[in-house]
């Protein structure tokens, strides 16, 4: 009788640390991913605000991307040393009070310091939470999984949003403020859920032992192709986004034109993510990126041509095949690296992208400084187009290869 009835409390028991360790990664992931694309409305108020060139705009936004890139595989380490629960629920305060401080400063160069404070917080979010996710659902959390990446595409299509209605009404530094309080209650909400959750096994022990080879060894040829054309496709996907308020803004557009830009970008690579997850399945890995990457380089063509509703019309569908692809590519790693050596294959994926993301608005930004914004996005869609040179010349070369 004991027995009996102590199975299904300790079933319960582990339904609901799984469902929370689950709600909790979503929370830091909508609220990091948003705070992040937050930035992107906020360059043109810091661009009359400090009088900015474009390459200044871009160093601005790399000051948070990059150190988040960078801090990345360093920030993974520390779920070794203290509970997951800390690291996250630290890591996502000290973002909302990078933003607080972000709010209160009255000059470019400590506004930068203080996107690098949020930065470093931002910098575990991806490693830990998909690591807690990934534990607490064992073999099954492919679709746990899925549901963790799509509720950062929500929290970049929601901030951005509300924080360009926002500023139709108050100032960017109550606008900060505002934002940097959702960080610290996402802090709080994340810890009341994970405070309690012990994580499972002795699976997150034995990770490290396991990710000691690096992503070259593990991958091979076959990686090195995938991360070449990733790290492209990164570069035009923040490239675009670093440049889209000022072409809505050049196309006659207001401020909240421009954030409704961002956010229909962000709510059509949402759908991307299932969409050329489903053509990569039918299709094959190598024609869904072609087709996706070629499509990124046209629409952007047809947003810098097209008058500002038509723009706005192409906008969900760029988004698509713009965020889409990095999907396509980050499912292709499984096919490539050995199973053992995914996670460190994955973090090196990761930084990568995130670093290219970070670094290539600030190349681009040299080109809108010297000839003009339109000129910048033409050199994006050409970096989408060059992107499909390398997954295409190595299928070539090794037969069958990102076919299937």
């Amino acid at each position: 009788m004991t027995l009996s009835t102590a199975a299904p409390s300790v079933s319960h028991a582990d339904s609901a640390a799984k469902k929370k360790t689950l709600i909790a990664a979503c929370t830091a992931h909508a609220t990091h991913d948003g705070l992040s694309d937050l930035v992107y409305v906020l360059l043109p108020v810091w661009q009359e605000m400090f009088m900015l060139s474009y390459v200044w705009l871009s160093v601005l936004r790399s000051a948070y991307s990059l150190t988040l890139a960078v801090l990345q595989i360093p920030a993974s380490s520390l779920s070794s040393r203290m509970k997951p629960a800390y690291v996250l629920s630290i890591a996502t305060a000290m973002t909302g009070i990078g933003w607080l401080a972000a709010g209160f400063t009255g000059s470019a160069l400590a506004l930068g310091a203080a996107l690098v404070f949020a930065g470093m917080g931002a910098s575990a979010q991806h490693p830990i939470a998909s690591a807690m996710v990934s534990r607490a659902y064992a073999g099954n959390a492919k679709r746990p999984l899925g549901v963790y990446n799509f509720a950062g595409d929500i929290g970049k299509s929601l901030l951005p949003a509300c924080a360009a209605f926002l500023l139709t009404f108050t100032t960017f530094h109550i606008t900060a403020t505002v934002f940097a309080g959702i960080g610290l209650l996402s802090a709080v909400l994340i810890w009341a859920l994970l405070k309690d959750v012990t994580p499972r096994g002795e699976a997150a022990q034995a990770l490290p032992s396991r990710t000691v080879h690096t992503a070259v060894e593990a991958g091979q040829g076959a990686f090195r192709v995938l991360l070449c054309t990733a790290v492209m496709d990164s570069a035009v996907r923040m490239g675009f986004l670093t440049f889209l308020p000022f072409i809505i803004k050049g196309n006659g557009g207001s401020l909240p034109q421009a954030g409704l830009a961002l956010t229909l970008v962000f709510i059509g690579g949402a759908v991307g993510k299932f969409v050329c997850g489903w053509m990569s399945e039918h299709f094959g890995t190598l024609n869904t990126i072609v087709v996706t990457e070629l499509a990124t380089a046209l629409l952007i063509g047809v947003v810098l041509v097209s008058p500002l509703p038509v723009g706005l019309a192409a906008l969900p569908l760029l988004g698509a095949v713009l965020n889409g692809t990095s999907s396509v590519l980050y499912g292709a790693v499984t096919d490539v690296v050995d199973s053992t050596r995914l996670e460190k294959a994955f973090s090196v994926f990761y930084t990568g992208t995130i670093g290219s993301g970070a670094l290539a608005p600030v190349l681009y930004g040299f080109v809108g400084d010297h000839a003009g914004v339109i000129s910048a996005a033409v050199v994006v869609a050409a970096t989408a187009v060059l992107s499909v040179l390398p997954v295409w010349l190595y299928s070539l070369r090794h037969t069958g290869t990102f076919r299937d």
